[in-house]
């Protein structure tokens, strides 16, 4: 027998909140009417992500970040494909095989590392090209009949370069024709405010996206998991967000999350390209970058005085990874004879603040693994600095940047020239 219950407030405006310990805040899980209502508005929030990235809403997961949204994509398909196989009269475990390239985030590099360790895959790192974008032929070419997962993030955290991911996954398509399916991933994390987010065009299995890399929005993260696709939960707890994610779901981040992704999403044009750099914004930040690094070739040639006006000495820059295919808003630079760390100390000493590596690894005494694997030439503690421009960011502020570097640079010359 079903029971339906209506419930009415007709009678009364009055509510008393007497289930905190469920959650300070409503409960999308609980049944009353706040824990309803709070559920609607999560039903909202994952529907307008969802019509963004061109999915179903059964197929966004809400997570706490890009970590573990990377986390949940990887170990989820592993879990899910490591299984014993009966043969006969004997069982065989069968290990399974996952590729990635060399300048991925830690959290997807890391990740297969310790899966590698714990002996629960067979991992294959691809190294880029001296560009810092992948060969989606040699991703096609380390596929094996025990490869389940491909991971390949959309564009990169610390050199901003833009990885071919529709040809990734053509080339994918091709090999799954005849063969088990390898399924397909991409970390969109620092992608989202420029970039193309139609999962169904850029031809992936799973996409993660954080919160923390969009202006106003929440400290959450989502995984697009294709309705198909097979994970196996990396948490054990409730049976939140289709099983897959335990845990009472942060609803006001969630809230300001949908909010932020579809202003930005306003922003952009239509997809006419598989980068889709279009929009005011990008063309502003493309036209600033370009700017950027014209000063700093100038300044690379002549080397300059405080003045900006006498040459002194040749600073020698190297602009890292490819100068079309990046982010609109990312320059990352190496000074090859001088640390990065201590660039950017010397800049934050002038107002600058720019970063040397991924933040989930600066606590590193080595450089950028990121540059090493671009510039395998540079001694290990060099690494690059990374400038990321924004919506405040203006030409006169390059201007001064260009200037404070070329005056940390005279400064440094005696030790390091």
């Amino acid at each position: 027998m079903f029971l339906i219950y209506t419930i009415s407030m007709a009678k009364s405006n009055k509510l008393i909140y007497l289930d905190y310990s469920a959650s300070v805040l409503p409960n999308p899980s609980s049944i009353h009417l706040l824990g309803v209502e709070a559920k609607r508005k999560l039903q909202n929030a994952r529907k307008e992500i969802s019509a963004i990235l061109k999915c179903r809403p059964e197929e966004i997961i809400f997570t706490s970040g890009g970590t573990e949204s990377n986390n949940l994509a990887i170990q989820g398909v592993v879990l899910a494909k490591a299984f014993p196989l009966p043969l006969g009269k004997r069982v065989a475990f069968s290990k399974p095989h996952i590729i990635t390239t060399n300048i991925e985030h830690p959290s997807v590099l890391e990740t297969f590392k310790m899966l590698q360790k714990r002996k629960l895959a067979e991992i294959s790192i691809i190294p880029v090209e001296k560009n810092g974008i992948v060969d989606p032929k040699k991703i096609k070419k380390a596929i094996k009949k025990n490869t389940v997962l491909v991971s390949v993030m959309y564009a990169n955290n610390e050199i901003g370069t833009i990885q071919p991911i529709r040809e990734i996954a053509k080339e994918i398509r091709h090999y799954n024709k005849n063969n088990r399916p390898c399924l397909f991933h991409t970390d969109a994390v620092q992608a989202v405010n420029y970039l193309d987010l139609n999962v169904e065009k850029l031809g992936v299995d799973l996409l993660s996206l954080s919160g923390a890399k969009i202006e106003g929005a929440g400290r959450v993260g989502i995984l697009y998991k294709k309705k198909t696709v097979s994970l196996s939960p990396i948490f054990g707890g409730g049976d939140q967000e289709m099983s897959l994610r335990p845990g009472t779901e942060n609803l006001p981040e969630i809230l300001k999350f949908s909010k932020a992704l579809k202003l930005i999403e306003k922003n952009k044009e239509p997809a006419s390209t598989r980068t889709s750099l279009g929009g005011k914004e990008n063309k502003r930040l493309t036209k600033l970058r370009d700017y950027f690094f014209k000063k700093l070739q100038k300044m690379s040639k002549t080397g300059l005085d405080k003045n900006m006006s006498k040459p002194v000495f040749d600073t020698g820059v190297i602009i890292n990874g490819d100068l079309q295919n990046r982010l609109p808003n990312n320059v990352n630079i190496t000074f090859p004879k001088i640390p990065s760390d201590l660039l950017v100390i010397e800049l934050s000493a002038k107002g600058i603040m720019a970063s040397s590596k991924s933040a989930c690894k600066s606590s590193g005494k080595e450089g950028s693994y990121v540059i090493q694997a671009i510039n395998p030439e540079l001694d290990k503690e060099i690494g690059g600095v990374r400038f990321s421009l924004g919506k405040k960011t203006t030409k006169a502020d390059i201007d001064y940047t260009v200037k404070a570097l070329s005056q940390v640079l005279q400064k440094l010359k005696k030790w390091y020239y």
